[in-house]
Formats: structure tokens, C-alpha cells, sequence
């Protein structure tokens, strides 16, 4: 093996001085195998990040249940309101692997997922726990959220180009399982006392539950990927980069356009994923949609790592044009489904045509990022090229800010996770029915439709 390629040679090394993706020598002698490392280590952190971040979908529910008093509008706040933070500290988020490093940043973003978890455990047994203190809390989830935006940086970092749709595809899809692995997992956790001898008590009128056990499930998996992550991940040198040399990515006028469409493709699966349990229990007061609820974002988050991969065959804007098409059909179904004016509405209908929208939000937010990692790294490397720069400086730019340009377009992604609760919360309050918020949503698609065709698919710009 070359010796310019010392992070292969030294299996235990922490730091990579020489990283070459694109050598297909040195990609097959130990690039892939370093990088898938790094690769399912983020997987399995970014998979409980998720977790974290949506535990307020399957706990909200049940806050009355325990002796809260809480109104309609509150609970949708509470699972709103991970998504606002989270959004915002994607921005920081997106720019913070080329300074402090893959490795570290992972293992200390998901430890300290481990403060929320603790406290929502001992909240949740108080009944005279305010309601401030569980905006604090949820606040405080939105952390979890903000580590995609790293995670997906950090990985895209150690692929080769061709291979970036999917390698961000498995990533962000795995990662994305972890909403519908926590709606899945926290409802049978409640169930059984399993923290007992740790002070959680069962709680509940008539069938008992221990709500604390959402949260608290989740402690002893963080500790694990914490360490996995400090002790089995790489930093890479040649992603190291300031933050001045990644800020110029926000004057890039596709960072903008990607976003709107980003925020319609996982912006609609994180505000699915966190108000659709909540939107199901106002329509189909008797179904018991916690049993059901994790499907959904189950649907979603293995559509996501299929369009990454479909779209590195068949190019993310063909994939993401079909899909937003997809969208709006599913949308414009829906309103067939829901109850009023004389009809009790079909609880079957809305729950298949909601997993039509969560398979196709999934499969659009594969697509579209692959969209993004292709297109950044072209434009800047033709850039830097014809402004008379060097091979090496046009590689370690397109990097540096495909980099960015990932974090920063996911940070407005979120504010879905937050736009779509409110925006039923909204509509039930006006009028006792989600349809007028379908209707924004259906808006919505058809716009990044148009857009799609006519900024990337018409002129062909990947």
C-alpha cells in the first residue's frame, strides 16, 4: 500500500491524515472498509438521535392520561416544538465536522442527548410538573435533531462521489428509523416497570403506565454509541476546514431552491412523524393509533436509503420530479378520507393514504439530498476550475462546501417538524377538520413541482 495513505496502514488510528475516496486503488485496498465503518457506527448514533428527538409524538398522548391537564393546542406545541430547536442548531451543526472532527463531534452530541432523556423521565412522574418545564424539555430534544445535520456532513466526507446517494441514503434513512423504531419501542416500554428500582411508579387511571420509560429506555443505548463513536470513528484531515472557508456556500443560489424542496420532502416526513398520532386521535377518537403509529415513519425512513440508491442510477431530479407528483396525489386523497358533514370518515382510507405520503416524503428526501451532494460538488469543482484553481483546491472546496451546503439545506428541512403540527393544530382550531391544512400541503408539492421542472429537469442542470 502507498504510504500516502498512512490512515489505512493505521487501523487504530483515530485521526486520517490522507483520505483519497476517488483513487479506486485506495478505495478498495481500505477506503470502504474504513468508511462503512464510520458509516454504521453513525448509523446507529444517528438512529437513537432520532429516537430522542421525537420522544414528545409518543409522549404527549399520554400526558393526560397521567394526571396532566394539558389543552389539544399545548400537546401539539410539546411535539412541535423539538423541531424548532432542532432546525435552528442545524445551522451551527452543519459547519462544525471540518473544525472539531467526525469522531469527537459524534460521541459528545450523543452523550449529551442523555440530559433530556433523564429529566423528561423524572418530569413526567410529577402531575404538577408545569408546562414550562416540559417546553424546556422538549427545547432540549431538538439537540437530537440537530445531529443529522453533522452526521450527514461528516459522512459525506468519506464516499467517493458516484457512491454519495447512497452512502447519505443509508445514513439518513437508518438514521430516520429511529422515529418509528421509538414510536414502536416506547409504547411496550410504558407497559412494564422496567425502571423501577430506580424510582420510576406506575401511573394511570385504570390500566397502569410508566410514562418515564419512553425516555429512559433509551439511556443505556446512548452510553453504548457514545463510546462506539469515540472509540471506533475517524477524523479526517482533509475535511478540515474553517468556518469562513464554508460560509460562502449561503451566497450560492441552489442552496436556497434545494432547501424548499428539502423542506417538502423531509420537512413533510418529520411533520408527519411527530403529528400524526396526535391528528388521528382528533378524527378516529377509538382507534388506539399508538399501536399503529410507528409504521408510518417505519415506511418513510426505508424509502429514504431506496431513493438515495434509485437515484444514483436514475439521477435525483428524475426520482424527485416523479415523486412530488406522487405527493400531491396522496395529498389531494386524503381529504376522501376524513370525517365531516355527515360522514364518519374512513379510518383504513386515511391511514393508507397516509402511508402513501410517508413512503413518498421518504423516497423524495433520499432523492433530493442525493440531488444535493452531486450538484455541489460539480458546481464548485467547475468553479474553482475555471476561476484557474488547482485540481486539490477544487476537490477540498466541492467538499468543504457540499459539506455545508448538506447541513445547512437539512437545518430548514426541520422547521417541517414544526410547520406541519402547527399547521393542523391550526386548522382543527378554525374549523374542527386538518383539511385546510392539506390544502397548504398540497400547495406546497405542486410548487416544488414546478420548481423541479423547470430549475433542474428542463436545463438539465445535473
Amino acid at each position: 500500500m502507498s504510504q500516502s495513505t498512512p490512515g489505512c496502514s493505521k487501523k487504530s488510528a483515530s485521526v486520517i491524515e490522507d483520505w483519497q475516496p476517488e483513487d479506486a486503488d485506495f478505495w478498495q485496498q481500505c477506503g470502504k472498509r474504513v468508511a462503512n465503518r464510520n458509516l454504521w457506527i453513525s448509523v446507529f448514533a444517528l438512529l437513537l438521535a432520532f429516537c430522542v428527538w421525537q420522544l414528545f409524538s409518543a409522549v404527549a398522548v399520554n400526558l393526560n392520561k397521567v394526571g396532566f391537564n394539558f389543552s389539544t393546542d399545548q400537546l401539539f406545541l410539546l411535539t412541535a416544538l423539538p423541531a424548532v430547536s432542532g432546525a435552528l442548531l442545524r445551522v451551527p451543526y452543519s459547519f462544525v465536522i471540518p473544525v472539531f472532527g467526525g469522531r469527537r463531534w459524534t460521541a459528545f452530541s450523543t452523550g449529551i442527548l442523555m440530559i433530556p432523556c433523564l429529566w423528561l423521565g423524572f418530569a413526567v412522574q410529577d402531575s404538577s410538573t408545569s408546562f414550562s418545564t416540559f417546553v424546556i424539555i422538549a427545547l432540549l430534544c431538538g439537540f437530537a435533531g440537530a445531529n443529522f445535520a453533522s452526521s450527514m456532513g461528516n459522512i459525506s466526507f468519506f464516499f467517493p462521489k458516484a457512491q454519495q446517494g447512497g452512502a447519505l441514503g443509508i445514513n439518513g434513512g437508518l438514521g430516520n428509523l429511529g422515529v418509528s423504531v421509538m414510536q414502536f419501542v416506547a409504547p411496550l416500554a410504558v407497559s412494564i416497570g422496567i425502571f423501577s428500582f430506580f424510582g420510576g411508579e406506575a401511573q394511570g387511571n385504570g390500566n397502569a403506565i410508566w410514562l418515564e420509560n419512553a425516555a429512559w429506555i433509551w439511556l443505556p443505548l446512548l452510553v453504548i454509541a457514545t463510546f462506539a463513536a469515540w472509540f471506533g470513528m475517524n477524523d479526517l484531515s482533509a475535511a478540515k476546514s474553517s468556518l469562513r472557508e464554508q460560509l460562502p456556500v449561503l451566497k450560492r443560489a441552489h442552496l436556497w431552491i434545494m432547501a424548499v424542496l428539502y423542506l417538502a420532502t423531509f420537512g413533510s416526513f418529520i411533520g408527519f412523524s411527530a403529528g400524526f398520532a396526535m391528528l388521528s386521535k382528533t378524527q378516529f377518537p377509538d382507534v388506539v393509533i399508538l399501536h399503529y403509529a410507528f409504521f408510518g415513519p417505519f415506511l418513510g425512513a426505508l424509502a429514504r436509503s431506496a431513493g438515495g440508491i434509485i437515484s444514483d442510477r436514475l439521477g435525483g431530479v428524475r426520482v424527485t420530479l416523479i415523486n412530488f407528483i406522487a405527493m400531491a396525489v396522496f395529498s389531494a386523497l386524503l381529504f376522501l378520507t376524513l370525517p365531516g358533514e355527515g360522514q364518519s370518515g374512513s379510518f383504513i382510507a386515511f391511514f393508507c393514504v397516509f402511508m402513501g405520503l410517508f413512503l413518498t416524503a421518504g423516497l423524495g428526501s433520499g432523492s433530493t439530498y442525493q440531488m444535493i451532494a452531486v450538484m455541489f460538488r460539480k458546481l464548485t469543482f467547475e468553479r474553482v476550475k475555471a476561476e484557474g484553481g488547482s485540481d486539490a483546491l477544487a476537490q477540498h472546496e466541492a467538499k468543504t462546501e457540499t459539506s455545508a451546503a448538506l447541513g445547512f439545506i437539512s437545518a430548514i428541512g426541520a422547521l417541517g417538524g414544526f410547520f406541519i403540527p402547527q399547521t393542523f393544530g391550526m386548522s382543527l382550531s378554525m374549523s374542527g377538520s386538518p383539511a385546510g391544512a392539506m390544502k397548504v400541503f398540497l400547495a406546497l408539492y405542486v410548487m416544488c413541482l414546478l420548481i423541479t421542472w423547470l430549475v433542474y429537469s428542463r436545463k438539465k442542470t445535473q
